[in-house]
């Protein structure tokens, strides 16, 4: 089975009140009719309950792409410390901001430590330049976050910049789209 998934995730690693941040955006996505309010089984995470695709996301970019009546379909929040990765061809390639130089293999090295929430931040071996892991460069788009909003069967095409940008403004931090294709 073709699985596609978008996620979106807001660039920082550890997001407070995360139950309000969530809440916010899925009453602000139902209230668009791009999600049903009430969930169902139309999810592939955990025990598979999601909020299903609404009507209103027929008025999204390259809606013909989305899942409708596809038993995967619905969008399903994370608030779990997790990373973000493409599924295909990830090269877990990263730069440091500041100096421009790659540190990747350090980076990737590093996630053990982030994971287990002893720091949310990475220091570049090159220059000493620290932030949070999410401020560092990536070739490829992934994330590193308490919060996640994972759409099952949803192309990254039909999030346009301007739903990016909506998205952002709510949470209070950029959000970055990963997508996992298999």
């Amino acid at each position: 089975m073709n699985v596609i998934q978008s996620i979106l995730v807001p660039q920082i690693s550890s997001l407070p009140h995360l139950g309000a941040h969530s809440q916010r955006i899925v009453r602000w996505l139902s209230g668009q009719r791009l999600i049903d309010a009430q969930l169902s089984t139309c999810g592939r995470l955990g025990n598979g309950m999601a909020h299903a695709i609404g009507e209103g996301a027929r008025r999204l970019p390259y809606a013909e792409r989305l899942p409708f009546g596809q038993p995967y379909n619905g969008l399903q929040v994370v608030t779990l410390r997790s990373i973000y990765t493409p599924t295909r061809d990830f090269l877990e390639e990263a730069g440091c901001p500041e100096c421009r130089q790659e540190v990747g293999v350090a980076l990737f090295e590093s996630l053990d430590v982030w994971m287990a929430g002893v720091s949310d931040n990475f220091t570049c071996p090159e220059c000493g330049h620290e932030d949070d892991i999410n401020g560092f460069l990536f070739l490829q788009p992934c994330a590193f976050s308490n919060l996640a909003f994972v759409f099952n069967g949803w192309p990254p095409e039909c999030f346009s910049p301007q739903l990016l940008e909506q998205f952002a403004e709510r949470l209070g931090f950029p959000m970055r789209l990963v997508h996992v294709h298999d």
